[in-house]
């Protein structure tokens, strides 16, 4: 039965909403794709039918560092699991070659490029393959927000493992991209399994970039002593940030492709075995495959590429359940970057029209006057009515204030108009305000009819309107060019008293106040504390342990099953066996070290 291989090896009592369907299509030998949220166990939907099954499962992921992980992960749960990948040398893949063949009963992680060469191919192909999984199976589609040209061979998997089911996991495919996977990965005949999208656990907020610094050092202030992921558009960006941080006191490190190997590598071990609050400031070349449970915050300093990319992004967040914090500081500059980058892209024009509306999709979130979660979830056909919001997104607990902007957007449309539609949001903004600039002067713009129009707003004020006005498509950005502005259809109906314009007028001291407000109210577990006190003591228990054994603390046990144990205060093995997580080989290796620190806590 999966309930007892459940309890028994991972020591959970019960299965989440929608594993037990997934977990029954693949021990019926269906070709499954799953898309589920991130932390909401999907590894579990394979490990417990590759368990069942026996034989060997072959496990297709896309980063070096996730395998080594995954394996680390299952092997304290007592499963024997290998990896092949490029990391290691010749003699050591070799090896372990031989111990999946004396096993015949395992896990094995391998990357595309490893798997599908003619050699490998082959020694499967003499071997009980049970079960073929495919991690990230985004990657896959060229509609997904990280298509990985490597993926296109494993579509050739149905044909060479013609009776071996094969599944398909992600967290972030929308409609095109699961069809495109069935089609192309398993012939169009397979189950879809859609779980829920909505992560209830994460607040999410979005700011207009005033002072990108200042806001995100509240933002890690309002967290302190917590993991959280910061991203940057730049690796220039990244460095600067980083450094920003620890000058004022946060243990802040870097990640980007700038940097060598080895100190990735370091940093990121550091992060994910830390338990003091590292702040890892990173570009996207971060985060796939991260599952460190307990960070409390994902910010984005700049806009990400495309809502796909964010809800993945953001799912690196409160993995544990506790209460975690997206936040994204985005401004006009940020519109005008991604849009260049989409025209840059060498895919087709099919390709980029698509790519241009799911960054629209993106920018309808960034300015939404309704409920955030409402939006995101819509977008994945995933949407919920709140009757009162979801009350946990900076919309529904502090509503903006939407007003009339016929008037102002009026005199910024004129101004683009009578300049010509060549010239970028900072000079309209000069204009209005009846700046003196040499280029004002060079180009007779103090001459214009909207000169000093608005010379009593500020600039920030009317920067605000400008983005709200693009990304309500009442203007475009000339992206190809030096990002002029010019007037769309939208933009003529509004001059000519066809449409109106409505704005949001934002508050970011509101919205700096609401983070703190958040986690003070929400972050703190029940305990007394004496309670508190022997939680410290299991952690640090649980950390000696996992520096002993070289893993991340979370894998001894998670904060859930430490807090389990300050619940129940097990005093013998068998009421250790009942914990949150502890299995039949985590009762074998940690119960004694674990009782002895709870009983000697008992007589103190």
């Amino acid at each position: 039965m999966p309930e007892k291989i459940l309890r028994d090896f991972f020591g959970f009592e019960k299965f989440r909403s929608g594993q037990l369907d997934i977990i029954q299509s693949l021990l019926n030998n269906n070709n499954t794709l799953a898309v589920m949220p991130t932390g909401s166990g999907k590894s579990l939907c394979f490990q417990v039918p590759a368990i069942k099954k026996g034989g060997i499962t072959i496990v297709i992921s896309p980063l070096v560092a996730l395998m080594e992980n995954q394996v680390t992960n299952l092997r304290l749960f007592g499963l024997d699991a290998f990896t092949i990948n490029s990391s290691r040398d010749r003699a050591t893949n070799i090896e372990t070659w031989k111990s999946i063949i004396r096993s015949q009963n395992c896990l094995v992680y391998m990357s595309p490029e490893r798997l599908m060469t003619d050699r490998m191919i082959g020694a499967l192909s003499n071997l009980s393959i049970s079960l073929i999984v495919i991690d990230e199976a985004h990657c896959l589609s060229r509609w997904g927000p990280s298509f990985r040209t490597d993926y296109e061979e494993l579509f050739k998997l149905k044909d060479i493992f013609t009776n071996t089911p094969i599944a398909a996991l992600t967290a972030t495919a929308d409609k095109n991209t699961q069809e495109d996977i069935i089609q192309r990965l398993f012939g169009g005949r397979g189950n879809i399994f859609v779980s829920g999208f909505d992560r209830p656990n994460i607040h999410l907020q979005v700011a207009n970039k005033v002072d990108v610094k200042r806001q995100l050092l509240e933002i890690v202030r309002a967290n302190k002593n917590c993991s959280g992921i910061v991203y940057c558009l730049s690796r220039a960006k990244t460095d600067r940030i980083t450094t920003f941080l620890s000058e004022n006191n946060v243990l802040a490190l870097s990640y980007h492709a700038g940097m060598s190997a080895e100190s990735r590598a370091k940093n990121q071990t550091a992060f994910m075995e830390d338990t003091d609050g590292i702040v890892m400031v990173a570009t996207i070349a971060f985060g796939m495959g991260i599952d460190k449970p307990d960070v409390r915050f994902v910010c984005h300093t700049d806009l990400p590429g495309n809502i796909e990319s964010y809800y993945q992004e953001i799912g690196r967040a409160g993995r544990d359940g506790k209460p975690a914090l997206a936040a994204m500081i985005y401004g006009f500059d940020d519109l005008r970057q991604r849009r260049l980058f989409i025209q840059q892209d060498a895919g087709a024009d099919d390709h980029i029209r698509r790519e241009h509306k799911r960054l629209d999709a993106l920018i309808s979130y960034c300015e939404s006057s309704e409920c955030r979660r409402h939006s995101l979830l819509s977008y994945f056909n995933q949407s919920q009515i709140f009757d009162e919001g979801c009350g946990n997104c900076d919309v529904c607990i502090n509503p903006p204030v939407k007003e009339n902007g016929n008037s102002i957007g009026k005199k910024v449309l004129s101004a683009v108009l009578e300049t010509g539609e060549m010239f970028g949001q900072m000079h309209i903004i000069d204009i209005l305000r009846g700046a003196k600039t040499q280029k004002i002067q060079t180009f007779g713009h103090n001459q214009i009819e909207s000169y000093g129009n608005e010379s009593n707003l500020s600039k920030v004020f009317i920067r605000s309107i400008i983005q709200q006005l693009v990304a309500s498509r009442f203007l475009n950005i000339d992206i190809n060019g030096h990002g002029g502005l010019h007037l769309t259809d939208r933009g003529r109906a509004l001059l000519n008293n066809e449409l109106d314009f409505n704005y949001r007028n934002d508050s970011f001291k509101k919205q700096d106040k609401l983070v703190k407000k958040q986690y003070r109210e929400k972050g703190q577990p029940t305990f007394t504390e004496r309670q508190f006190l022997l939680l410290g003591i299991l952690k640090e228990k649980r950390k000696e342990l996992a520096k002993t054994r070289r893993v991340p603390p979370y894998m001894v046990f998670s904060d859930r099953s430490l807090e389990n144990m300050v619940l129940v205060e097990p005093m013998d093995k068998a009421s250790f066996a009942n914990v949150h997580g502890v299995g039949v080989a985590k009762l074998k290796d940690f119960a004694e070290d674990f009782l002895t620190v709870i009983k000697g806590f008992i007589e103190k």
